[in-house]
């Protein structure tokens, strides 16, 4: 044993903010020398990745933690969860070592006490952009951690801390190794990506000879000097975002926001401590789609809030109507442990909650399919994500992987995953477009960008 490689069973948990989290861990891994294995059998010890937002997703995360105990017997625990060691713990005193989110050191550290490097680091064993585990031809990109709000649902600033932003410059190395590495996709993540740079009063860093600020807006300029698909997810409604709407409309970054409003009520919001005036919100949704009429608007509600009535429930619906956003996830209410939401008054019964879910997800199902029509008879891009016999998998420029709905082609020559090509949509349902490839792979359009 002590001859050979040593590997690492990996187990990520959670959102794509953990999953990069795990990107960063193996990629330092990787550039120690250290293998990774499929599945507990073949591994030295197992890292886990886990989440801690909802009990359910707790209880997943100690659910899998105890899983790689009995498949392996040497488990390190990282992540939100981690934050709580106590809890992991208590449920599992065996675990070798316990970290919090974003530890990547300690993380280190606690392998190398378990399992050491068979030899010092060759940067040689790194492909260009770090080691990712997502598809080759697209990645997650984080501009920021932790989070300034203090809604009362979440606990993630407690677990991952305030708003900590990356300078700019910091970000466009990262993306540039990216895109040479071949990814056609940037996935801009954080927990608040709008304040991105707040921390750092937006100052400036420099990037290819000149300053760039720490603002979403600029950041969002330089990136879409890179000529790939830039797609940015949670993004507050706060007015900077106006700016971003007409590079969207140039078509220099995706047409589409994910937004998470959460609710529409005002008196829920208040209870929320989320911004409440859904009348504006509506009426610069409206602008938006007049200056950007293919903007795609995701979102996620949550539904069950302790003091939510039948009326308030009510708005949120006819709230959709009138907003008819594209994509929407819903949530029911959980009381997570640490959540100030707890204490509120007016807790809705479990079955109060179902109800409530099915009806706004019966809603949402036909705002959904009606905005997916206006695409039947036209052509759009696509990326492709998947190829087989029996047809391709893609995704329009509003479906973002995981989250959102698929493009479904029928077989076609010479298409590979990651190619983006031009599709005629002929129908549509639900959630998904079905159509034909009209033109395969653009050659790309990537600008020159000098190294620095």
């Amino acid at each position: 044993m002590a001859g050979r490689t040593p590997r690492i069973g990996i187990v990520s948990l959670g959102c794509a903010k953990a999953l990069y989290d795990t990107e960063r861990i193996v990629t330092h891994l990787r550039a120690e020398g250290y293998d990774f294995s499929p599945d507990y059998a073949g591994a030295d010890l197992v890292l886990v990745n886990t989440c801690g937002f909802l009990d359910s997703a707790r209880r997943e995360s100690l659910d899998a933690i105890g899983e790689a105990l009995a498949g392996n017997g040497k488990v390190i625990v990282t992540g939100c969860l981690g934050a709580e060691p106590e809890v992991i713990r208590a449920e599992h005193p065996k675990v070798l070592a316990v970290t919090g989110p974003a530890q990547y050191e300690a993380v280190i550290e606690a392998v190398h006490k378990v399992r050491p490097p068979r030899h010092d680091p060759h940067i040689d064993l790194v492909p260009p952009g770090g080691v990712r585990l997502t598809p080759r031809h697209y990645a997650y990109l984080k501009i920021s951690e932790g989070c300034n709000n203090r809604c009362t649902f979440c606990i993630i600033p407690d677990m991952r801390g305030d708003l900590a932003s990356r300078p700019a410059a910091d970000v466009m190395r990262e993306a540039r190794a990216l895109v040479e590495a071949g990814v056609k996709e940037l996935l801009v993540i954080s927990q608040d990506t709008s304040a991105y740079g707040v921390d750092l009063r937006h100052g400036a860093s420099e990037w290819q000879g000149a300053p760039l600020r720490a603002h979403l807006t600029d950041l969002a300029g330089a990136l879409a000097d890179l000529g790939v698909w830039v797609r940015l997810h949670y993004v507050y409604p706060y007015p900077h975002v106006d700016q971003l709407i007409p590079l969207m409309a140039e078509g220099r970054i995706l047409p589409y926001l994910d937004v998470p409003f959460q609710h529409a009520s005002p008196k829920v919001l208040k209870a929320m401590r989320r911004p409440a005036n859904q009348g504006k919100t509506l009426e610069r949704i409206r602008a938006w789609r007049a200056l950007c009429p293919d903007l795609v608007i995701r979102s996620t509600f949550i539904v069950g809030f302790p003091g939510e009535t039948e009326e308030d429930f009510r708005f949120l619906l006819d709230w959709l109507e009138e907003a008819e956003l594209d994509r929407v996830g819903c949530f029911r209410f959980e009381p997570v442990k640490g959540a100030r939401a707890n204490a509120l008054e007016g807790a809705v019964p479990e079955a109060v909650k179902e109800e409530r879910y099915s009806r706004f997800m019966e809603a949402q199902g036909r705002i959904g399919a009606r905005r997916l029509r206006r695409f039947v008879g036209r052509e759009i891009e696509a990326i492709v994500d998947e190829v087989g016999a029996e047809g391709i998998v893609a995704r329009s420029k509003g479906d973002a992987p995981e989250v959102d709905g698929n493009v479904l082609l029928a077989p076609a020559a010479g298409i590979r995953p990651g190619d983006i090509v031009r599709v005629r949509v002929e129908d549509a349902d639900a959630f998904d477009l079905h159509g034909v490839v009209a033109a395969g792979p653009a050659a790309p359009r990537r600008r020159q960008m000098p190294r620095r």
